[in-house]
């Protein structure tokens, strides 16, 4: 075979390979444009059914990874590649890595489980595997938590499902839990009826359930007193924080002298 006929060969077999490079390409944006089309009409549709938006994130997370994956076999097959066989070795070597990364699929099942029995959705205000904050999504490995000092945190879904799950959302209300040291030469029934008072007049306090002030325990500084107002569940800080504000300058207002442990003490000779 002279150069000629080796230079005209290399040069039609480069075209070749050249215009089935080009056509994957076409078909992998193509296919990822109409994955996008597919999962974005899904959620639409959805959306016009209300459904909980946690759930059109996970089928939509779910329908995507799956679109993916098809569309990369497509993309091999297009090459020659035998799609039967390569199927064949894509779920053996599932089995393999999954039995690697038994975590990774029990957040998995944890993912599904959350999902079917809904202890908790999108906007919820939760406290879940040692994070508490409000869910931004609920994906197919883990749970992602916006806290209140504004971090996002990411945690696996089956720390979630084997831990305990608080749902600060669920209820219309809570209750706001403080507690105010008195000194023990104060009048409670004077302090109560103070702070009772003051509690109706803070914004958002609801009038029932009632606010409730009564004595918890005492002390060596003397009686300390539970002070626990009902409130919204967006309101909880804010109310939280006039409490505590109320406690104070009511106290001051009154001229109760600072709470201090007494001690008797006795000679004995």
């Amino acid at each position: 075979m002279d150069t000629k006929s080796i230079l005209d060969f290399l040069l039609k077999a480069g075209i070749q390979v050249g215009i089935k490079i080009l056509g994957a390409i076409i078909v992998y944006l193509v296919g990822r444009w109409l994955i996008s089309f597919a999962v974005g009409l899904l959620s639409k549709s959805l959306n016009f059914q209300k459904v909980d938006q946690t759930i059109i994130r996970y089928v939509s997370n779910i329908v995507s990874v799956t679109a993916n994956i098809a569309l990369v076999i497509a993309v091999l097959g297009y090459f020659g590649v035998e799609t039967t066989s390569f199927a064949a070795l894509f779920a053996a070597a599932g089995i393999a890595i999954g039995a690697a990364w038994s975590g990774l699929l029990a957040n998995f099942a944890a993912g599904a489980f959350i999902i079917v029995l809904a202890p908790y959705k999108v906007g919820d205000f939760i406290t879940a595997g040692g994070v508490t904050g409000t869910v931004k999504e609920i994906g197919l490995f883990v749970t992602t938590i916006e806290t209140p000092d504004n971090v996002m945190t990411f945690v696996g879904n089956n720390k979630i499902f084997a831990d305990n799950i608080q749902n600060y959302s669920t209820n219309a209300y809570r209750r706001v839990e403080l507690t105010a040291q008195l000194n023990g030469s104060v009048d409670h029934n004077d302090a109560i009826a103070r702070l009772k008072d003051g509690l109706s007049k803070i914004p958002n306090v609801l009038a029932e359930p009632a606010p409730s002030v009564e004595i918890l325990d005492f002390n060596f500084a003397g009686p300390v007193l539970a002070v626990r107002p009902f409130t919204n569940n967006a309101n909880y800080w804010q109310v939280y924080f006039d409490t505590n504000r109320l406690i104070r300058e009511s106290f001051g207002a009154a001229g109760y002298p600072a709470p201090a442990p007494q001690y008797a003490i006795r000679n004995i000779t």
